[in-house]
């Protein structure tokens, strides 16, 4: 039996990953929660247990599916009142004993708009979005308990993240890519396998309370990401078309009011972090060619059967 085990809320893109990552070590049991029965079952097929969790459906049986967690990360949304899985089990994670580390998925978005100027973690948080004052209550509820009981909790502020299937190359595939043009404005963003990079450098060198920037090393405006995306498929490059001319949804109109770029040296100087992807380009070649590996591995298996 593995004496290293991961408990996720919220099983998703960055959590799969990171289950994947662990996995290959050898050492690890992996669970975890999703909303959806299909995906349950998926999981449950790849060896991962997973349970159903969301606001309105706690765990069944907390004490006996938490038991002998040492890792565990939370990476629901959260709602007004902050995060589900405190609403719901901050007495049960209390209760783990052999707990080591906590971590939870947060996002820049805390910082709100900084008219463009560089932020880094002892920045004040102020968001100025819905969805950022929802993390931003949701850090301060975790933070609380280790305050409170010494919780091992780590914050992680995560830019834009993306990888092979969440990527500007499949905006581009789908046909709903816009190069939009709002001068002064960027974006950080952040390679999902860096993100793991970082989860893991903290957990082997935990330091509660700590929060970290993840991001690469440059922030840029989406539609030079577009541009390049559109090179790399050899597709035609959409007309920059000005922020004011846009008919936007209210969620990425509010990714476009807040305007910062994202200081990450706190994950190099303290966790020895080597970033795979600085920059957009490196991490959407690795997107493509993630993707044709997995194409060829497709066909050879096609002709193997």
């Amino acid at each position: 039996m593995s004496n290293k085990k991961l408990f996720c809320f919220g099983y998703g893109y960055t959590c799969d990953y990171l289950g994947h990552e662990l996995t290959q070590r050898g050492d690890w049991l992996i669970s975890g929660t999703t909303r959806d029965t299909d995906k349950r079952k998926a999981l449950k097929e790849r060896a991962i247990k997973a349970y159903i969790f969301d606001a309105t459906a706690p765990l069944a049986d907390p004490a006996s599916i938490l038991e002998g967690t040492t890792h565990l990360l939370i990476s629901t949304p959260p709602g007004d009142d902050g995060d589900p899985v405190f609403e719901a089990h901050a007495a049960d994670i209390l209760r783990i004993k052999s707990l080591q580390w906590v971590g939870y998925l947060s996002t820049t978005g805390v910082y709100g708009d900084r008219d463009g100027e560089w932020v880094d973690e002892t920045a004040e948080i102020r968001p100025t979005t819905k969805r950022g004052s929802r993390r931003a209550r949701a850090e301060e509820q975790w933070l609380s308990l280790l305050h409170s009981h010494g919780l091992p909790v780590h914050i992680f502020r995560l830019a834009g993240i993306y990888g092979p299937g969440r990527s500007a190359l499949d905006s581009i595939r789908a046909g709903v890519a816009r190069r939009i043009d709002k001068p002064g404005h960027a974006f950080s963003r952040i390679h999902v396998e860096d993100i793991v990079q970082v989860l893991c450098a903290s957990m082997d060198r935990p330091n509660p309370g700590a929060a970290y920037n993840i991001s690469d090393d440059l922030a840029a405006p989406s539609h030079e990401v577009i541009k390049y995306a559109c090179e790399l498929l050899k597709r035609p490059i959409p007309k920059l078309v000005p922020f004011e001319q846009v008919d936007m949804s209210p969620m990425v109109l509010s990714f476009y009011g807040d305007n910062k770029r994202i200081h990450n040296e706190r994950i190099k100087s303290e966790l020895g972090v080597e970033l795979k992807y600085k920059n957009y380009r490196a991490g959407l070649e690795a997107c493509l060619a993630a993707e044709q590996y997995a194409i060829s591995l497709f066909k050879t298996k096609n002709r193997l059967f």
